[in-house]
C-alpha cells in the first residue's frame, strides 16, 4: 500500500496555520492516550530495552537495535530483536532478521513471550515506546539530528507522538545523523531533563570502496531520513547529481523503477540507494541498482556498553 509523505507544516521551525487548525484534534488525542494508558509490569523473566521515539518515522531505531545487539553479542550475553509486526514494515523486518534472531507479532508481549520461551536474556525492541502493555528495563528516546522535533507540536498538528517536556520521565537519549546540530540539540534536552544521558552517532558507510568516486549517481529512498542519507554520500565524496525521495516504508512499482532508470540514463549517472529500500525491491528488476550498507558508530560506545552489561548483571 502507497503511503503519503508526512505534511510539510510538521518540520516548519514554528507551528504554522495548519498545526493550529488540527490543535482540537491532537487535544482530544492526547486525552485518549493519557485515558488508555494503564500501569506498566516489569517482567522479571528477561531484560528489555527499547529503543523508541518521538518523533514518528527515521529517528535510526532499527540501526541503533543492530548496533546494541552487536555489543551484546560481543559479551556473550544472548539478545533477540522484538518487532510487532507491519505489513508495510517487511524490509525492518528483514534487516533486523539479517543482524539475529527476530520475534514478531501483532502483540508485542506476545513476542516476548516467545523470546523467554527460548531462553533469551535480553529483547531488543525496535519501537515500543509508547506501548502500554510493557514496562522496559531500559528505554532509548532517539531523534534524528536534522529533523529533531520538527514544529515541536504532537500528532496530528505536529510529528511528535509525545509532548517533548516528557523527556524529563526518560533517562536516555540517542542523537543520530551526520553530527549537525548536536550543540544546540543537546542544550535544550537538558533544560528539560539536566540528569538525562546523551549519547551520539553518526552513520558510516561500509562498502564505501565499491563504488566509482568519479562517476555520477542518482540517489533514491523512501526512509524517514532521506536528506541524512544523501549527506552521508555526499561526506563520503559521492558525486551525487540527483536525488529522489519517496515517503517512508514506500512500495515500490515496476512504474517507479523504470522512471528512476529512465531519469538515471538520461544524466548518465548510475543508481544507488539505502540497504532498507533494496529489501523492498521483491520481483523487480535491480540489475543496474546498487545499495549501500551503513552502520551506526557511537561515538561515545564504551558509556552505553557500559549500561548494557550492568543492565544483564543486575537480578
Amino acid at each position: 500500500m502507497m503511503k503519503l509523505k508526512k505534511p510539510k507544516f510538521w518540520d516548519y521551525k514554528k507551528p504554522s496555520f495548519y498545526s493550529y487548525i488540527l490543535l482540537p484534534f491532537t487535544i482530544i488525542l492526547n486525552l485518549i492516550t493519557k485515558i488508555k494508558s494503564k500501569p506498566k509490569l516489569l517482567n522479571s523473566k528477561i531484560k528489555t530495552i527499547c529503543i523508541g521515539n518521538f518523533y514518528i518515522g527515521g529517528t535510526g531505531k532499527t540501526s541503533l537495535a543492530i548496533k546494541i545487539k552487536e555489543i551484546l553479542d560481543k559479551n556473550n550475553i544472548k539478545a533477540c530483536f522484538i518487532k510487532k509486526f507491519y505489513s508495510n514494515q517487511i524490509d525492518e523486518q528483514k534487516l533486523l532478521n539479517k543482524n539475529g534472531p527476530l520475534f514478531s507479532s501483532l502483540k508485542r508481549i506476545t513476542a516476548l513471550n516467545e523470546a523467554i520461551s527460548e531462553g533469551f536474556e535480553v529483547a531488543i525492541f525496535d519501537d515500543g515506546l509508547q506501548d502500554s502493555s510493557i514496562k522496559y528495563n531500559i528505554e532509548i528516546v532517539c531523534f534524528n539530528n536534522l529533523n529533531w522535533i520538527g514544529n515541536g507540536m504532537t500528532l496530528p498538528s505536529g510529528p511528535l507522538r509525545e509532548d517533548i517536556n516528557n523527556l524529563k520521565f526518560y533517562d536516555n537519549v540517542f542523537l543520530n545523523g551526520n553530527e549537525e546540530n548536536l550543540v544546540d540539540i543537546t542544550n535544550k534536552i537538558k533544560k528539560i531533563n539536566p540528569d538525562i544521558n546523551i549519547n551520539h552517532g553518526r552513520y558510516v558507510p561500509t562498502n564505501i570502496e565499491e563504488f566509482d568516486k568519479n562517476q555520477n549517481y542518482l540517489a533514491f529512498s523512501g526512509i524517514g531520513n532521506h536528506k541524512t542519507f544523501i549527506d552521508m554520500l555526499k561526506n563520503n565524496k559521492l558525486k551525487i547529481i540527483n536525488d529522489l525521495e519517496y515517503p517512508d516504508h514506500y512500495q515500490y512499482s515496476k512504474k517507479d523503477i523504470d522512471e528512476i532508470k529512465y531519469s538515471a540514463k538520461k544524466s548518465n549517472a548510475k543508481i544507488i540507494t539505502t540497504e532498507k529500500d533494496y529489501l523492498r525491491l521483491n520481483n523487480l528488476d535491480i540489475n543496474e541498482i546498487s545499495y549501500i550498507k551503513s552502520s551506526l558508530k557511537i561515538l561515545d560506545e564504551n558509556n552505553l556498553m557500559k549500561k548494557l552489561i550492568e543492565l544483564n548483571e543486575k537480578n
